[in-house]
């Protein structure tokens, strides 16, 4: 017994230290900027918190839930065959006002010609490490990143793994202008290289004005947390871009509330909004949407076209892996919603003049691309 308690104390002292030393776990606010959080009403003992209550308990029945469903659950939780990928690199690094998908939530927009790179993930597997967790249904992107344009602003919702990927910002920290982040989320950064006069953190309703730009940090409903021991140590948000012609909304991940209304109200209508829809169960509703409700929550940011987004990528809930984009057209449908359905590496021009919706993920089944393909000579 003696041996047997030793042991499990080097072990649990060992998984302490490789979470603090290890850099893709991240930093931490220090105490000063903890301090100035306890003036913030959405910050209550040591953590940020949202707007409505949002406290999940997971006890012996749902660990029990959740083992059944990843042995029983549905078999089509991610493509037969890996998503092929097409760039038109032309297209991308074109001045003209676009948007480009990498799939989940990673996006590429092009606003007064100016980069603008939303949580970037171009990595293998959103998990601390590469070789445990969900894998990316296509191949590795990071290399991608090498082939990016310089990027003029990069917009972090919150420090996940799905969201904030250690091996992306590697490769980006030195081809990037500037960072914009929620409360605390610094910390990570800086840890990783990145010099602390190159990023902006923001509170809700913070706004910022950049390169002709307003970057605004809205509330969203959701949580924090890259560890055991940091859980809601900073906080999360969506974000509103403003310029001239362009008026469009990414809501970060995070349940249905009335803080889509506020936002809409003082902020659209939008002219695109990128709504988060996947990776949903009734085990943890109050902080990811149905697809039912990411619709809902377009029209009530007065929305004008929508994409639904966290998505298409990796396989981090219960559902088949086309179950958010095939509900979100239904509903979409039904309410007289424009929602855009771009493949994933496909540029789309913002020139009010949206694609019509296809159903690319359907020839899947019959693929056996697995390779990323360009549309432009390299």
């Amino acid at each position: 017994m003696i041996y047997l308690l030793i042991i499990l104390g080097v072990l649990g002292i060992g998984i302490i230290l490789i979470i603090t030393i290890h850099q893709t776990f991240g930093g931490s606010p220090s105490k000063q900027e903890r301090e100035r959080y306890r003036n913030f009403d959405h910050y209550k003992n040591s953590a940020f918190i949202n707007q409505n209550p949002t406290e999940m308990k997971i006890g012996v029945s749902t660990i029990l839930s959740l083992m059944r469903d990843s042995v029983t659950g549905k078999k089509d939780r991610s493509p037969t065959n890996p998503i092929p990928i097409s760039i038109d690199w032309n297209k991308l690094n074109s001045t003209e006002d676009s948007l480009t998908w990498f799939g989940h939530s990673t996006m590429l927009l092009t606003l007064n010609k100016k980069k603008i790179l939303i949580d970037p993930m171009f990595g293998p597997s959103p998990s601390p490490v590469s070789f445990v967790g969900s894998k990316r249904y296509s191949e590795d992107l990071l290399y991608v990143i090498e082939k990016l344009p310089q990027i003029d602003v990069v917009l972090i919702t919150h420090d996940h793994y799905d969201h904030l990927d250690y091996p992306s910002i590697i490769k980006l920290k030195d081809k990037v202008g500037h960072f914009f982040v929620p409360l605390g989320v610094a910390a990570h950064l800086i840890k990783w290289g990145v010099k602390e006069e190159r990023i902006t953190e923001c509170n809700w309703w913070d706004e910022k004005q950049r390169d002709g730009l307003t970057i605004v940090s809205v509330p969203s409903q959701h949580f924090s947390g890259r560890g055991l021991f940091n859980r809601n140590s900073t906080l999360w948000n969506g974000w509103v871009i403003l310029f001239e012609n362009q008026r469009i909304y990414t809501s970060g991940d995070g349940g249905y509330g009335p803080h889509f209304k506020q936002i809409g109200e003082k902020y659209g209508p939008f002219d695109l909004t990128l709504m988060e829809g996947g990776q949903y169960d009734n085990r943890w509703s109050a902080i990811h949407m149905q697809p039912e409700e990411s619709v809902q929550a377009h029209i009530d940011v007065r929305g004008k076209n929508m994409m639904l987004i966290h998505w298409g990528a990796f396989t981090l809930a219960y559902h088949s892996w086309t179950d958010p984009v095939e509900r979100a057209i239904r509903t979409a449908n039904t309410k007289e919603v424009n929602l855009i359905t771009p493949k994933i590496g496909e540029t789309v021009m913002l020139n009010g003049r949206f694609p019509v919706s296809n159903s690319w993920w359907k020839a899947l089944s019959t693929s056996s691309s697995h390779k990323i393909e360009s549309a432009t000579p390299q």
